[in-house]
């Protein structure tokens, strides 16, 4: 029999990041420290670090800094927590831009553009709030129960949320029909 000490993961954290790619790698080993040292298990820790990664992305390409700050002098701010429920929330806020963060339809050859659909595949939930003075904030349920020790096991269904569809069930697609047009 194996006894288990439950560490209580921090109620939040919350930090500012430099409006640029200087402060992502801080942001990612501080919340990678924290949720390890909760007893989170190590599969969401990974799909934490990689959304905040992706978020942070985000608000530097997308938004503007918090404050009014010229573009690259200010912060967003990102925060993580494990509420009452047990869900593993993050929330990345900057000072809102021009467009409204939505999952994009990149061409094939396009070379950004899937970070939100990379979100939504690896989370239970997403959505945008709109704050005070302009902030925009991006929140993100990573899973719903954070404290349960089989939580990282229940990937089976992944490779169906990231990939497309067989050609084969597409019916409108059909081999002989592509070759013929090249005739």
């Amino acid at each position: 029999m194996a006894l288990v000490v439950a560490q209580e993961v921090p109620a939040s954290s919350s930090m500012a990041v430099p409006h640029g790619p200087a402060g992502v790698r801080e942001a990612r080993h501080r919340m990678r420290d924290q949720l390890r040292g909760g007893g989170v298990p190590e599969s969401i820790v990974d799909d934490a670090v990689l959304i905040l990664s992706e978020l942070l992305g985000n608000a530097c390409t997308h938004g503007r800094p918090l404050g009014g700050a010229a573009v690259g002098d200010g912060d967003v701010r990102a925060a993580w927590r494990v509420d009452a429920d047990g869900r593993l929330v993050v929330e990345v806020t900057d000072g809102g831009g021009p467009t409204r963060p939505a999952p994009a339809t990149p061409s094939v050859t396009a070379h950004g553009g899937r970070g939100l659909n990379i979100v939504t595949a690896l989370c239970a939930d997403w959505g945008v709030r709109d704050d005070v003075h302009g902030e925009v904030t991006v929140w993100v349920i990573v899973h719903d129960d954070a404290r349960d020790p089989d939580a990282g096991r229940r990937r089976d269904d992944f490779a169906t949320r990231v990939t497309a569809p067989s050609v084969s069930a597409m019916a409108e697609l059909s081999f002989a029909d592509a070759v013929e047009e090249l005739d």
